[in-house]
């Protein structure tokens, strides 16, 4: 489960730019994550609950903003969203030859409470 793993990144930068500012919380954490990112919301929010017990991040609200895959197909030069990898141009029904959104998982935004 790369849930875990990708929580630990998101509570280290988050701490780290809480240090950098003399936070003493961390408020609120906006995620932006593409439904083709392979990400398990459910997962991500238990590991990030669980690993942030106890810390600067103990009472962070956690702010998922959903990025829709988009497709592009050359041959009718048309963007489309895609729910899944496998969808397929609702045009002439190829599967794209570019998927320009979707594997997003960055943070966009922290508020913090300075001291």
């Amino acid at each position: 489960m790369h849930e875990f793993s990708l929580a630990a990144e998101v509570l280290k930068i988050a701490g780290k730019e809480a240090g950098k500012n003399n936070a003493r919380a961390v408020n609120e954490i906006t995620i932006e994550i593409g439904n083709m990112s392979g990400v398990e919301i459910s997962t991500f929010r238990s590991a990030l609950e669980m690993l942030s017990e106890g810390s600067i991040l103990d009472k962070t609200r956690l702010n998922l903003i959903m990025i829709k895959g988009k497709g592009f197909c050359r041959r009718c030069s048309l963007e489309f969203e895609m729910e899944h990898r496998t969808d397929t141009c609702p045009a002439c029904s190829t599967f794209p030859e570019e998927i320009r959104n979707g594997h997003e998982f960055r943070i966009v935004s922290l508020l913090i409470e300075e001291e």
